[in-house]
């Protein structure tokens, strides 16, 4: 089983010459191990909270455990025993070099929190997502995706063209590096797996549960819904429990990296703009088997085919920042008119229009949108469509035509 080289591991060896600790954050099993464990050396020593002897030591002595496994050391699944953090902290102030302290751990949100109250300016926080197409298909670096010309040809060169029933393909089978690396064959029966692990790993710690299959319809619920505005009511309805209870579920689903929301962009300016998000899933290919898409085929000929390409577009952007370690500030667009922009990205002080179409031919005048942003108090800048063309194109000076699989 060959390793796949992932493209966060030039930031983890350069942020570990200048911090004293590092924590990879992510979903379970996307691989945060994996990369640190290729990374390391011998002398790095490995220990994992997953060992219930090492978890009772950490948690009733973290200073006896840090002086039975001294630095340079990686520390896996670190969420077990947040009281190591506070001890950390002292090693890295009694002068631990850079790169002492290599840590892991899913639960994204508290242990970020976790972190930045016990270790603040001495840690540097990487979140890890599932494979990125470019990882599973392209070659070279890969840099946050943005709409300069030079950066799109770059992106052109590096990543692996396909077409509407190869993008499909991709998306249907997902992106969870035991799948793609062929560790794990039946894909059904992977992902009921992963949903029990993380139902009784993951969510039991953070709600209680009467009732895990009820969870687990909730999770297909919201599947069902990605890509689209979050209307907490109706999944809660779909489920059976009431509005609270789809609301602190869905705050579960969102603190473990299983979904993330885009808010809508607004400003003074924009007042006519709605306020409810739009809710996309990490993996598209946990989305298909939630809402039971028994192959590509039939996945790119369904209902959903729309809105599961939005989310893969969405989560595969989004990807090519977390690999580079660089906040994304991604927004969508919709007004009181129902006026839409799929998605706006806000970067170098510039708002970057795009558009999602699973069109081969585009209708180039749907970028008329576009101009609802030039009421902003930021500067519109370059736009595009993002669809199933086979080359990169222009439509003018100001907006081109994007491959997906070049994103």
């Amino acid at each position: 089983m060959a390793y796949i080289k992932r493209d966060i591991e030039d930031k983890i060896i350069a942020l570990s010459k200048e911090y004293s600790c590092i924590l990879i954050t992510g979903p379970r099993q996307v691989g945060k191990t994996t990369v640190l464990k290729q990374l390391k050396d011998d002398s790095r020593e490995y220990v994992t909270l997953d060992d219930m002897e090492e978890r009772g030591l950490a948690k009733r002595d973290p200073a006896l455990f840090l002086q039975m496994h001294s630095s340079p050391i990686m520390i896996d699944e670190v969420q077990y025993a947040p009281e190591l953090f506070s001890y950390i902290k002292i090693q890295i102030d009694n002068g631990a070099p850079p790169g002492a302290y290599w840590l892991t751990g899913s639960q994204a949100f508290k242990l970020m929190e976790l972190a930045q109250e016990s270790l603040a300016g001495r840690v540097a926080i990487l979140h890890m997502s599932s494979l990125s197409q470019h990882e599973i298909h392209g070659s070279g670096a890969c840099k946050p995706f943005t709409l300069d010309i030079s950066a799109l040809k770059d992106r052109e060169a590096t990543n692996a063209p396909a077409d509407i029933a190869q993008i499909y393909e991709r998306i249907w089978k997902g992106s969870m590096p035991g799948l793609i690396s062929g560790k794990f064959t039946d894909r059904d029966v992977f992902y009921a797996s992963y949903l029990q692990t993380y139902i009784d790993r993951d969510v039991k710690e953070q709600v209680q549960l009467a009732d895990p299959l009820l969870f687990r319809d909730f999770v297909r619920a919201a599947a069902c819904r990605a890509g689209q505005m979050l209307n907490i009511h109706d999944i809660a309805q779909d489920v059976g429990v009431s509005d609270d209870t789809a609301k602190r579920w869905l705050q579960v689903l969102e603190k473990s990296d299983v979904v993330f929301f885009l808010r809508p962009y607004s400003n003074n300016l924009l007042k006519r703009t709605v306020k409810t998000p739009k809710m996309y899933f990490f993996d598209t290919g946990l989305v298909a088997y939630l809402t039971r898409y028994s192959s590509a085929e039939i996945l790119a000929n369904g209902a959903m085919n729309g809105a599961i390409l939005e989310n893969y577009v969405v989560s595969e952007l989004l990807k090519s920042y977390h690999n580079n370690a660089k906040e994304c500030l991604l927004w969508y667009y919709r007004d009181s008119n129902s006026n839409e922009i799929d998605m706006v990205i806000e970067s170098d002080g510039m708002l970057q229009p795009l558009e999602i179409k699973r069109s081969v031919n585009p209708n180039n005048g749907i970028i008329g949108a576009f101009a609802h942003l030039d009421k902003a108090t930021v500067p519109r800048g370059n736009g595009a469509i993002l669809c199933m063309r086979p080359k990169l194109s222009a439509i003018n000076s100001e907006n081109f035509i994007v491959p997906i699989w070049m994103i």
